[in-house]
């Protein structure tokens, strides 16, 4: 059933994201006044990345009878992993593409205001979608760890990967649909891509059911990945000199990010609260599998 469940999520948050990007580029997608705000959409996703971090994931997995340092320890590793990843990626676009257009695709992105600053990095559009599809991988697997250590968590990391894969789709959408006339054939190439992460729904179902008791450290880095994509990627993309109207707006929408995943969460088990302890002991070792 678990696994069941993990793929229907994978595939909303895989393929449902890519969907909804071509809807709002379709609708359009802008920095100033009309159509969708990219900011605002930036905005919501760093709130629901660092609302599933810090109020979900990482409480679920202090909750195990581990070290506090030993998991805090993880945490850096994965803030530190997730960070040399990015290096690579930039040392290896710059390597690359040395020659006339260094660096044109990251400007590239941050020109559309609304492009993920992983995905226009690399020129090719078939270097986008592999970049694409190893990220949405990833992703599957979080999400898989999430729903094994407790329902209403991989709900709200499935909400999470949703939200901030929207701005992300976008801008593979916007790249791959300059360097191909066919925009029907753009938005297929990205959705079999975001089919990925069913498969990293599956590979961390199997992965996180034959390593049970790492699933503490599985959810504390997850936890990095989010707060590293929300601190490093999302937000210096929001840090600009903008009217105060405009800053609010930023806000605004930073803290419906972190209401919608809290409301995903009280959805997901009703009144049942985080620390309702005598409920929890009800749902055997599904709900808490770190606890004997």
């Amino acid at each position: 059933m678990n696994l069941i469940v993990i793929i229907a999520a994978t595939l909303v948050a895989g393929i449902g994201s890519v969907w909804l990007a071509a809807l709002l580029l379709r609708v359009g997608v802008r920095n100033g006044s009309g159509g969708v705000n990219s900011q605002h959409l930036l905005s919501l996703a760093a709130g629901a990345l660092l609302a599933t971090a810090f109020m979900h994931l990482l409480p679920e997995a202090f909750e195990s009878r581990i070290e506090p340092a030993l998991l805090f320890g993880v945490l850096l590793f994965g803030l530190v992993f997730f960070f040399l990843l990015d290096k690579a990626e930039l040392w290896h676009h710059g390597h690359e593409h040395h020659h006339g257009d260094h660096g044109h695709g990251h400007d590239h992105g941050h020109h559309h205001g609304h492009a993920h600053a992983h995905a226009p990095r690399t020129g090719g559009g078939w270097a986008v979608l592999t970049g694409d599809s190893v990220h949405c991988f990833g992703d599957g697997i979080l999400i898989a760890s999430a729903f094994i250590a407790d329902i209403r968590l991989g709900l709200v990391a499935a909400v999470a990967v949703l939200a901030h894969e929207v701005p992300h789709h976008i801008g593979d959408l916007v790249v791959l649909r300059q360097s191909s006339a066919n925009q029907r054939a753009a938005l297929v190439k990205v959705s079999l891509a975001g089919t990925m992460t069913m498969l990293g729904g599956i590979v961390g179902w199997w992965l996180v059911d034959q390593l049970h008791g790492w699933l503490p450290y599985f959810l504390v880095l997850a936890s990095s990945s989010f707060v590293y994509v929300a601190l490093a990627d999302l937000i210096p993309q929001l840090q600009k000199r903008l009217p105060a109207r405009q800053t609010a707006a930023q806000i605004v929408w930073l803290v419906v990010g972190i209401a919608l995943v809290s409301l995903v969460s009280r959805l997901a088990h009703g009144e049942h609260g985080h620390g309702d302890h005598g409920q929890d002991e009800g749902h055997g070792e599904q709900g808490h599998v770190h606890k004997d």
